[in-house]
């Protein structure tokens, strides 16, 4: 079994989803980064895994739901903060953000039998999960990270160290407004969706 691991910000105005705002408010921007949060999470918590852990920068708040051990992130740059995040694993690990509420448990049901690696790559050219067999820090430090490229030159690095290495399903990242329609499109029952639904763009600035 899996240790699933899920990196997030607390859900803060002026903190989350900064590119959403504009058309929405900061604290629009926080209510749809938390259902997008409480959604994965969700999907988290009905996955197969033996471990469940939060990687969270900040505190958490009634939105996490039982049966997660919650660990702070490391200081240091994105790539600093995955890694040390694997770092706390002793076999086999999934990694995803927050930025995916339309993931489902089926997803995240991975098995490591004949493959060392997992990428999810995701359409800006990043990855919305990352797994390894095997958790070595290293593979992921030194990766640069938010580029349009970040996804291949991760698994560049993992065919590199001789690992074999699965792909998962392409999804979108909710990072713009655009982005946020779409996701809430592809999982319309989701809280996400509810919640977009229920913010109305802020007025001009």
């Amino acid at each position: 079994m899996t240790t699933l691991l899920v990196i997030a910000k607390e859900p803060l105005p002026g903190r989350v989803k900064t590119r959403l705002t504009p058309p929405f408010s900061p604290r629009q921007a926080a209510w749809l980064a938390e259902a997008a949060l409480v959604d994965t999470l969700h999907a988290v918590a009905a996955a197969p895994a033996t471990r469940r852990v939060l990687v969270l920068d900040g505190t958490p708040g009634p939105w996490l739901p039982p049966g997660f051990e919650v660990l702070p992130q490391c200081a240091g740059g994105l790539d600093e903060r995955l890694a040390d995040a694997f770092a706390h694993c002793a076999g086999p690990a999934l990694l995803i953000g927050m930025d995916t509420p339309q993931v489902t448990p089926e997803l995240l049901t991975v098995d490591f039998a004949d493959c060392d690696a997992y990428v999810g790559p995701a359409e800006d050219g990043g990855f919305w999960a990352l797994g390894l067999a095997r958790p070595d820090p290293a593979l992921l430090r030194g990766v640069p990270m938010s580029t349009p490229v970040t996804g291949a030159v991760q698994r560049e690095r993992l065919l590199a160290a001789g690992l074999r290495v699965r792909e998962l399903p392409r999804l979108r990242d909710v990072d713009t407004a655009d982005d946020a329609r779409a996701v809430a499109a592809l999982a319309p029952h989701g809280r996400f969706a509810a919640r977009l639904a229920g913010c109305a763009p802020a007025g001009p600035r």
